[in-house]
């Protein structure tokens, strides 16, 4: 007797329900009752995790985002160790920082680099293997991959095809920052790595000044004093927070007014590792403007146009590109 294409369907789900096999990685088994005699995953004594204990996932053909820990391997997913475990092969920037996290769980998915500089070249071929129907993961050294690093262009790539593309959620650096800092986390903005050099950074940050959000930066703790104090000037001396070595065991998260906070790292030097810089929204509504532009005229009679827009700062909090423009239209008003 012939089946319909519908009855056909609804036998192989029945049957794939009876086998405990799910073929979308939002779909998977529940997992039994855990062995209480099992070590922990966190447990460093525990030594490698057997790939064989992860739920039972037959994996979609597809691009997957998957986000990585930011600095304590316990912090992966069950789904993330199943789909690194079920990937064709894994996309990564650095095959020793990644390798140590599949070796900590037994998997053994060949790897493959994708960084910014081989990005141009690899692409194509990643998209050849989506086409044909393989299963490719894509990570970065520590968070969710395409925030501050290397994927955009490749997503766009794969959905301008309509190739299938899903992400698997997990730890963040810029989102544990955030919600340990004390500052607002209604409305925030993440502008990413601010530009080295200090002109370029000091235009950015006044772009961002009459955001009216919590701000989180990224910063390479070299520059992180110099880009402290350029907040300061440039947004105002508003409250913030710098986290570095987030999950790990030295974890630190330093909180104050920007000003202060640039001068602990000046005086204290560059720490370890790499900074969450998260500030608060702008402070408005202390100050009546007529009262900023007496301060700033009688600031003006001693001091010069930079001097006094950063003094004025510094006191009100106000931000220091917006002094600047109302001191130099006193100040060609007098000419």
């Amino acid at each position: 007797m012939r089946r319909t294409a519908r009855a056909r369907d609804a036998a192989r789900a029945g049957s794939d329900r009876k086998a405990g096999r799910s073929r979308h990685p939002n779909r998977r088994p529940k997992a039994s009752k855990p062995d209480p005699r099992a070590p922990s995953p966190t447990d460093p004594a525990a030594g490698p995790q057997p790939a064989e204990g992860l739920p039972e996932t037959e994996l979609a053909p597809g691009l997957y985002l998957v986000a990585t820990p930011i600095g304590n391997l316990g912090d992966i997913t069950l789904r993330a160790l199943a789909v690194l475990h079920g990937a064709d092969r894994i996309l990564c920037e650095d095959a020793r920082v990644t390798g140590k996290l599949l070796a900590r769980y037994g998997i053994s998915t060949s790897l493959g680099a994708y960084h910014d500089h081989n990005a141009e070249h690899v692409r194509p071929t990643v998209l050849a293997a989506l086409r044909r129907g393989e299963r490719v993961a894509l990570v970065s050294d520590a968070g969710t991959p395409l925030v501050s690093d290397p994927g955009y262009k490749l997503v766009r790539a794969a959905l301008a095809e309509d190739l299938p593309v899903t992400a698997i959620p997990g730890p963040n650096a810029a989102i544990t920052a955030l919600i340990l800092s004390g500052l607002s986390p209604a409305a925030f903005l993440f502008a990413g790595f601010l530009p080295p050099r200090q002109a370029a950074r000091r235009r950015a940050l006044e772009r961002w000044a009459a955001v009216e959000a919590t701000l989180v930066f990224y910063e390479s703790t070299p520059r992180l004093a110099e880009s402290l104090t350029d907040m300061a000037e440039a947004l105002g001396n508003r409250e913030a927070a710098v986290a570095r070595e987030l999950t790990k065991l030295h974890e630190e998260v330093r909180r104050g007014r920007l000003a202060d906070v640039a001068a602990h790292y000046r005086l204290a030097g560059p720490p370890r590792g790499e900074a969450v810089v998260v500030v608060s929204g702008p402070e408005r509504g202390e100050l009546d403007p007529t009262e900023v532009d007496e301060r700033l005229r009688t600031t003006l009679a001693e001091l010069g146009v930079r001097e006094a827009t950063a003094k004025l700062a510094a006191e009100t909090g106000l931000p220091r590109g917006e002094l600047y423009r109302r001191a130099l239209a006193m100040r060609n008003g007098k000419e």
